[in-house]
């Protein structure tokens, strides 16, 4: 883990699926240039007003259904996953900024990349202005929180027996990975 200053800020992020807080059941793929995860997403309820506009009943909601997301890291620099959970969170280091259990966030100012930057100093073609694109994304689980250090995110919700998220996988799970 890394420690934290007065400059990190901690920033909620829109557009990246929320995981199901109960159980999101996630899965972590990564080589050393594509980190990606899949995770259980809240999905249609009984009782809730759907998508026509009318309260759900057993037979709108398909046979099968369990919707996901896959969150794409781009160009990946490093990661954490693993603790604290919903119940220890407070324990975390931007906790106090802001930081939540059951949410996407970026953090800005990011002391973990400053500190990376740092590390990377000994190597004799060290350029600090490579690390100035890189971005500090953390999701926070219900048992665990998954933190990455990239240039991107890119989150998409999906049904799990739609043939685009099975393509998307698909591609996911190739090992060689392609730098950029």
């Amino acid at each position: 883990m890394y420690s934290v200053d007065r400059k990190d800020r901690v920033v909620e992020l829109a557009g990246v699926p929320v995981a199901d807080p109960g159980s999101p059941e996630v899965a972590l793929f990564a080589t050393d240039h594509r980190v990606a995860l899949v995770y259980s997403v809240p999905g249609l309820q009984l009782g809730q007003v759907g998508p026509s506009g009318r309260i759900l009943l057993p037979e709108d909601i398909p046979a099968g259904y369990d919707p996901i997301a896959l969150v794409e890291f781009l160009g990946p620099h490093a990661h954490l996953f693993g603790p604290p959970n919903d119940e220890a969170f407070e324990g975390h280091p931007l906790a106090s900024r802001g930081l939540q259990p059951y949410g996407a966030y970026e953090v800005e100012h990011s002391s973990w990349i400053r500190t990376l930057e740092k590390m990377n100093r000994v190597h004799p073609r060290h350029d600090p202005r490579s690390y100035e694109a890189l971005r500090h994304f953390v999701i926070a689980f219900h048992d665990s929180t998954f933190e990455c250090i990239a240039s991107g995110i890119d989150g998409k919700r999906y049904e799990r027996d739609v043939p685009e998220f099975v393509n998307a996988l698909r591609d996911m799970s190739r090992l060689r990975g392609e730098s950029g």
